[in-house]
């Protein structure tokens, strides 16, 4: 189904011209076996033959809710794509917050990788620039934006699209947990399980940093009494270590969750300029 967004123009950056942001929503990128479903987010304008970066939106909720078509979300789907982006903002497995509940790790991390897939499988309908395609989260999706970016081809699920890569290319994470967390590893592994220690460390980016990464933007608030801006400042140190190419922005003052237009500060001519610089091939001089 087919919904569309006035593109509004943006003060702090230069859109596409002004027209409507397409918004296909409730597919089915999993299977339709699968409950959990997607938006796609298609920009104003498409001349015929010309490829568009693709970005996969991950939203948070401490791995046990949240929603793609929560308001960050749309915010971020929305301004990528009046910027030439295909968007798929996706739902992805949840754990139940009942204790006697099986853990889902990895799976979850299986359907942001199948997110990618999916771009890549339908590129040629979208036109999609395979060669191009970034992920971004907030909170508990920007540990899964930043799980996609690290592990490469690795931790990836067996099907559907097995034929396509789960590699990308840039990734931003909005003020995700990354540090060896005992709360948050309880959440999606069993303390019980024999492996618990080998599965603490595969659920930890930390431990998946080396030199063949793809540049990581990572946005932060002082005020986040969720995740402590001494978490990204870490993952920082970490990237830098690993010579990673990345870029940590501190918010003043900011909280836990915002979009790309907290009121303490505009971030969407940081973000664009971050995605358009990794994800937009230099245009052949004229």
């Amino acid at each position: 189904m087919l919904n569309s967004l006035t593109a509004h123009s943006l003060h702090a950056a230069d859109p596409l011209p002004s027209g409507t942001v397409q918004i296909e929503k409730g597919i089915a990128y999993l299977g339709a076996d699968r409950a959990e479903l997607a938006d796609l987010y298609l920009p104003p304008t498409a001349p015929p033959g010309e490829l568009r970066p693709g970005i996969v939106i991950i939203h948070g909720g401490g791995w046990t809710g949240g929603r793609r078509d929560a308001n960050r979300e749309i915010n971020i789907g929305t301004t990528l794509a009046e910027h030439g982006y295909v968007c798929l903002s996706i739902d992805y497995l949840l754990q139940s917050e009942d204790p006697a509940a099986p853990k889902i790790w990895p799976r979850n991390l299986h359907d942001c990788k199948t997110a990618v897939r999916w771009l890549r499988a339908n590129a040629a309908r979208y036109q999609i620039d395979t060669d191009h395609i970034g992920v971004i989260g907030g909170s508990a999706g920007g540990h899964l934006a930043a799980m996609v970016g690290l592990t490469g081809s690795e931790l990836d699920p067996p099907s559907p699209y097995a034929d396509q890569s789960t590699r990308v290319q840039a990734v931003v994470d909005m003020y995700g947990p990354m540090a060896h967390n005992r709360s948050q590893i309880d959440r999606l592994v069993d303390p019980a399980n024999p492996d618990v220690e080998t599965l603490a460390k595969q659920i930890t980016p930390l431990s998946h940093i080396d030199a063949g990464d793809p540049p990581i933007l990572i946005l932060h608030g002082t005020a986040d009494t969720t995740v402590d801006v001494a978490d990204s400042e870490l993952f920082a140190a970490a990237l830098a270590k690993g010579n990673v190419p990345h870029e940590l922005v501190i918010i003043p003052d900011a909280p836990h969750t915002f979009h790309l237009q907290p009121k303490q500060r505009d971030l969407r001519p940081v973000v664009l300029g971050f995605f358009d610089k990794y994800l937009k091939p230099t245009q052949p001089a004229k």
